[in-house]
């Protein structure tokens, strides 16, 4: 019998991060490794694990979750994405069991969430646990758009329920350096999202919190002084402080991540402006 779940890992030099990733999904259905490009034994990994692998270059999160939902010859009818860097525990993994088996015909998907872990202290206030995902999709029914230097839920046919286990997100288990160096390339891919997405009210005011994000991110970046104040709410209201020096080091660069942002915003204007006042021919 055909095992009810695939699980997707999108990877790009993920060596570090891989075994431990796919050593959480063992057994748990059918896993297949989408890759784009690695030079650190990344394919070798997957492919000792005895785990399916394919390459695809990489455009963005959404491009890239599409094209392995239409081209991995998938058997299952659910799917699950995880990244390299994320791990799936033995209580999430229960949690999404039931929620699959007892899912009705109309539901398309399921929206997950994370803890964010830096080294063994779990950011929940520091990283307003749950934030939430579109992860686990029904073949068919739900895809991807972009978003930023992520993906948001797209075209999706039914309704989509939540599975409020967490996994694990090391995002910065390759340290410090590696996440600034990633999240400055993420900052102009945001601001450039940003600066031309007009806020969608229907957004602002629904009932999914991932959507609510969406539209709430054009309207934030142009308050005066977001930066300071996205510090300011993580540390202080959201209790960040009580996270320890990782609490206080996490909502400083996600305060520095903001602000990279808004000069990048700044940046596109200017890079604009002298075209939108040339004459039409």
């Amino acid at each position: 019998m055909p095992e009810p779940l695939a699980i997707i890992v999108l990877t790009h030099n993920e060596a570090d991060n891989l075994p431990r990733c796919l050593e959480s999904v063992a057994g748990f259905g059918e896993i297949v490794v989408v890759d784009s490009a690695s030079d650190d034994g990344t394919q070798e990994i997957a492919r000792s694990a005895g785990v399916r692998l394919y390459e695809h270059p990489f455009q963005a999160f959404g491009q890239q979750r599409n094209w392995a939902l239409e081209n991995c010859d998938l058997k299952n009818e659910w799917v699950l994405f995880l990244d390299a860097d994320e791990v799936a525990t033995p209580e999430f993994r229960r949690a999404v069991t039931d929620a699959i088996q007892n899912a009705a015909d109309v539901v398309a998907g399921f929206y997950c969430c994370w803890k964010m872990m830096l080294d063994r202290r779990w950011l929940r206030r520091s990283d307003s646990f749950p934030k939430w995902q579109l992860r686990i999709v029904r073949r068919g029914r739900a895809d991807f758009i972009d978003s930023g230097h992520g993906q948001k839920e797209g075209r999706v046919d039914g309704e989509l329920g939540y599975i409020r286990e967490p996994y694990l997100h090391y995002a910065l288990s390759k340290g410090w350096e590696a996440w600034w160096a990633k999240h400055n390339q993420y900052s102009g891919e945001e601001a450039a999202d940003r600066l031309v997405r007009s806020t969608s009210w229907p957004e602002l005011f629904s009932k999914d919190p991932s959507r609510r994000s969406r539209a709430l991110k054009p309207l934030l970046s142009r308050i005066p002084g977001w930066p300071l104040l996205r510090f300011l709410h993580m540390y202080i209201l959201k209790g960040g402080f009580l996270e320890g020096r990782e609490g206080f080091a996490y909502c400083a660069s996600m305060g520095w991540y903001e602000y990279l942002i808004r000069a990048k915003m700044r940046e596109l204007r200017k890079q604009r402006a002298p075209r939108e006042l040339q004459p039409h021919q």
